[in-house]
């Protein structure tokens, strides 16, 4: 009877407990063992042991549950794991333990808190966050936190969690990489904020530094891409006499998961989960060029990504060693051709357009404008440079040292002004040649008329002789001088290549000329695309292609191998990519059927991928205006680069559209305000992208389109499919095997979102591949851009054969294209 009654207690008291503990928290009273987690209130996180990729040892640690799961983004123990022992974690009023089971090995971890808590618990929280608070605390005020992770960050940086430094309890948020993907251990990478100066964020690596971005501007870390373009997330910055941190934090509660992650090999890198390929899509990569490497350039030295030889040194100063330099070892920089002397007469050079040098050793003030800034500067002999600290001429920055790390951007580039001697500053033309004259004692006037004669003869004579030279020559011979970065291939290496342009060679012909395929010497395959006689696409496309596309680089990019004016030809070399263009592959319907939804998919992220690089990471805005299914080419794994630059525009800057009157571009792709009223913008390019999406998952031409019922185009179809909710008869049949069919809709409900009427109403890339690689809620979309009825001439239904026709696509330079 006793012992019934000993059962029937304890089983109420086991009761009452499971009840009434929390899935997330851990209390005073558990004893959390390997095997136990918790799980935060929404899902999102799991708190528990671990063991990394192929490792047998054991960590505890915080990581994905509802998405990813197994992606750890913090751990305790990260120096100190369980090796063949299991551990125990404990709770008490002096914060959290981690010891072996035996305790033979004492505490591996702990909180190391000095409060006394009287009734600690441990919560992890859906933002990933681990804290302990002690009773009657508000679990949404971080401050009443007696301890949590996100001071004491690992290898991610997470919505909400700051990065940078407390100045009043002196914790110092920063992140390490992993050693290896299966060590979570300390690794060779560490990126922190510097509050030496005008705050930074280096990385070193092994403690020497490997890269730092330049000073916040007021939006962003100038020398880092723009981050949240879309409206994604917000960034903070937060300087005062307390703290210094840095946070971003998503905006709307938009269902996108986003971290920063330093990889064990020191990349720094904005990932964003991947809904429909369940997994981490690279959002932004942001260091990545040559110049992003700390003092490649060494002192004074200027580092230009543009260039093939990267580093030059500032006006006045010369390498420190000239045959090093000569030879591209640039890392000991460059020495002043005249020594300042204080008290003498000084001044200062402006550079524009900037990455700002290391501001370890500088000095600022946020409430002096820029004339008294350089006031400052001259006052103090050491001082070396002066730059506002904010664009908009928003404070004083002032550097003491050699300056180091500069490089040109072409984006967000701020300006900044390097102390100079009196002889080294730039003086007019006129003064340079008074002086000159003034020494030889000639009187300047009678100089001046005698070089003006000259000048007028030359004048007369080049003119003269440029009647009798081809302006298209010239043209092309400047191509040959400009530095480019691209190489210039000989006439006789790409006719030996293509077998004389034979007709066994040729790949294809578009509005720019014939296509082949060639084998340079080295074995390497390439395609030759050959400017006909009688082409719609002249010089200037010629031109602009090379400029252009030279420049770009990105894996959903056709790559540009060089280039052949030689005897007047126009030439271009690019990557062999095996097979061919996507309208080959859509519109075709023998190859259709080996087109399933995945390889779609994958193709219209890649397009996405290619066009938010062009509109927002590449070194210059770029705009296509003609991208269409023949422009899409892909490799032999059926990966696709966007190709065909030759109408291309590029901006710098902030600029982002422009006006036209010489329309260009392909019917049935180009954007209803470009077609008619020479408007063009990144709009129209994501127009276009709505466009191929829909003929992408429709096999079917946009422009060729017919309906028994209805007159519409392609467009016009898809549109009142969606609002009848009868999207299933636009869907090609081989999508339709899928059984994907939600994915399909979603992505159709995206393309039309690309192509409304009104620009306005259209997402921008970034937008657009948040909407592709998420599940966040998608807006109604309004009426398309040419949403009429139309009616086919009969040279349109024969062109509508494709047995008729072997391109359906046609360039246009007229002014008022119909669709």
């Amino acid at each position: 009877m006793r012992l019934a009654t000993i059962i029937l207690v304890f089983s109420v008291l086991s009761s009452t407990f499971s009840t009434s503990a929390s899935v997330d928290t851990i209390t005073t009273h558990h004893i959390f063992r390997d095997g136990d987690t918790i799980i935060s209130a929404g899902g999102e996180f799991e708190f528990g042991f671990f063991s990394p990729g192929s490792s047998t040892n054991r960590y505890l640690g915080v990581w994905y549950y509802k998405i990813s799961k197994g992606t750890v983004i913090w751990v305790a123990n990260r120096d100190r794991p369980l090796k063949n022992t299991s551990g125990v974690l404990q709770v008490n009023h002096k914060g959290i333990t981690l010891q072996t089971v035996n305790s033979g090995d004492g505490i591996i971890w702990s909180s190391n808190t000095s409060k006394s808590m009287n009734n600690p618990t441990v919560q992890l929280l859906d933002t990933g966050n681990l804290v302990l608070q002690d009773e009657h605390q508000d679990v949404n005020n971080m401050k009443d936190f007696i301890w949590q992770s996100f001071d004491h960050p690992g290898d991610n940086l997470l919505p909400g969690m700051k990065f940078g430094i407390d100045l009043v309890s002196g914790i110092d948020r920063y992140f390490t990489s992993w050693k290896s993907d299966d060590d979570p251990s300390l690794g060779s990478f560490i990126n922190r904020l510097d509050p030496n100066g005008y705050p930074q964020v280096i990385v070193t690596k092994d403690s020497v530094i490997w890269s730092r971005t330049g000073p916040w501007n007021g939006y962003k870390f100038t020398g880092l891409p723009k981050t949240s373009p879309g409206g994604i997330f917000k960034d903070t910055f937060v300087i005062n006499k307390k703290e210094i941190y840095y946070m971003f934090d998503l905006i709307n509660e938009t269902s996108a998961v986003m971290r920063f992650v330093l990889t064990p090999s020191g990349v720094q890198k904005l990932l964003l989960w991947n809904y429909q390929q369940q997994s981490w899509m690279v959002y932004i990569n942001l260091l990545v060029t040559d110049c992003d490497r700390y003092r490649l350039c060494g002192a004074y030295g200027r580092c230009n990504i543009n260039n093939s030889f990267r580093c030059e040194c500032l006006r006045g100063f010369i390498p420190k060693f000239p045959e090093k330099w000569k030879a591209a070892d640039w890392s000991n920089g460059c020495i002043r051709r005249t020594n300042l002397v204080c008290g003498t007469e000084e001044g200062f050079v402006k550079y524009t357009g900037v990455k700002l040098p290391d501001t370890h050793h500088s000095w600022y003030d946020m409430t002096i404008n820029l004339q008294e800034c350089e006031k400052l500067c001259l006052k103090n002999c050491n001082c070396t440079a002066y730059a506002n600290v904010r664009s908009g001429g928003k404070g004083c920055l002032l550097w003491f040292s050699d300056l180091i790390d500069i490089r040109d951007l072409t984006e967000d580039g701020q300006d900044i002004y390097v102390r100079m001697p009196s002889s080294e500053l730039v003086k007019s033309w006129s003064s340079r040649v008074k002086r000159k004259i003034e020494v030889i004692g000639i009187p300047i006037v009678v100089l001046l008329g005698v070089i003006s004669l000259l000048v007028y003869k030359k004048r007369k004579l080049l003119k003269q002789e440029s009647l009798n030279v081809s302006s298209e020559s010239v043209s092309l011979t400047k191509i040959e001088n400009e530095d480019l970065e691209l190489p210039i291939f000989d006439f006789k290496t790409i006719e030996k290549a293509t077998s004389n342009f034979s007709q066994d060679k040729k790949l294809g012909e578009g509005g720019f000329g014939p296509v082949y395929k060639g084998v340079l010497d080295d074995g390497q395959e390439i395609a030759a695309k050959r400017l006909s006689s009688n082409s719609n696409q002249g010089l200037d496309e010629f031109k602009n292609e090379v400029s252009c596309i030279a420049k770009l680089q990105h894996r959903n990019l056709v790559t540009l191998l060089g280039c052949c004016t030689e005897k007047g030809e126009r030439i271009l070399i690019y990557e062999f990519m095996a097979n061919k263009s996507l309208d080959s592959f859509i519109f075709d319907e023998n190859f259709r059927n080996t087109m399933d939804w995945p390889k779609r998919c994958n193709i219209i992220n890649g397009i996405a991928r290619g066009l938010l690089y062009l509109h927002q990471d590449s070194k210059l805005r770029i705009i296509h205006r003609d991208l269409k299914a023949s422009n899409i080419l892909l490799d032999h794994e059926m990966n696709p680069k966007i190709s065909d630059f030759g109408i291309a525009r590029s901006f710098g800057g902030n600029e982002t559209e422009a006006n036209t009157s010489r329309i260009v571009g392909t019917y049935g792709y180009m954007s209803p305000e470009y077609a008619i009223d020479g408007q063009f913008s990144v709009k129209s390019d994501v127009y276009s992208f709505g466009v191929l999406l829909v003929e992408i998952i429709s096999g079917v031409k946009n422009r060729l389109f017919c309906h028994p019922d209805h007159s519409l185009n392609l467009l016009g179809h898809a549109w009142l499919s969606y609002k009848e909710d009868k999207l299933l008869q636009l869907i090609d049949g081989v999508v339709l095997a899928s059984n994907n069919h939600f994915e399909v809709f979603r992505v159709i409900q995206i393309g039309l979102l690309c192509v409304q009427h009104d620009p306005k109403d259209r997402p921008v890339m970034s937008e657009v591949v948040l909407m592709l690689s998420s599940n966040m809620k998608l807006p109604h979309p309004k009426q398309p851009g040419f949403f009429m009825e139309r009616y086919f001439l009969e040279a349109d239904h024969l062109m509508s054969n494709t047995k008729l026709s072997e391109s359906n696509d046609f360039t246009i330079t007229a002014l008022l294209p119909r669709q």
